[in-house]
């Protein structure tokens, strides 16, 4: 009547295609291949041949054990594949970051989220909402005249960045 319980961490990672996998370059100085017995079902090879691998890649610390084949060189080959899925998979994340921090926070586009505001009819007005900067010269400003624009939002930010050091 003893109760057993076993934990398990799980990463999803996707099935990725061949070409996918096979663009990776993976030397083979950053990984680290051992070989064990199986263990389980499987008649009479279970316990004497060692057909379970394990692929640490040193780098990232990585660790793929695949002991679904019968032998070791199939499994060797779909821990390979895994790894450079794993790998692939942390790149793009990592690709996404950087745009992300590149592009910025992405901001709604609704009313009351704009920072400016272009009015050609029936009067012209281009207004910086941050700043409160404003000019009638809309087509100077679309021609690229933002020196003024600019100027008063640097002014703007340096007088928040005092303000905020004067509370500390």
């Amino acid at each position: 009547n003893k109760r057993q319980t076993t934990f398990a961490g799980v990463d999803v990672a996707p099935i990725l295609q061949d070409e996918e996998v096979d663009s990776v370059d993976l030397p083979d100085s950053e990984i680290e291949i051992s070989t064990m017995r199986a263990g389980g079902k499987g008649g009479q090879n279970v316990n004497k041949v060692e057909t379970a691998v394990r692929i640490k890649h040193i780098p990232s610390g990585i660790n793929i054990k695949c002991s679904q084949e019968r032998t070791q060189s199939a499994n060797k080959e779909i821990a390979l594949k895994r790894l450079k899925g794993q790998l692939l998979a942390i790149a793009r994340e990592q690709r996404v970051e950087e745009i992300k921090a590149i592009r910025g926070d992405a901001v709604e586009a609704a009313w009351g989220a704009q920072i400016r505001n272009y009015v050609m009819q029936p009067y012209k007005m281009v207004k910086d909402q941050r700043t409160n900067w404003e000019t009638s010269n809309v087509q100077g400003f679309l021609d690229g005249d933002l020196e003024d624009c600019v100027g008063s939002l640097l002014r703007h930010r340096a007088k928040e960045e005092q303000e905020a050091q004067e509370d500390h």
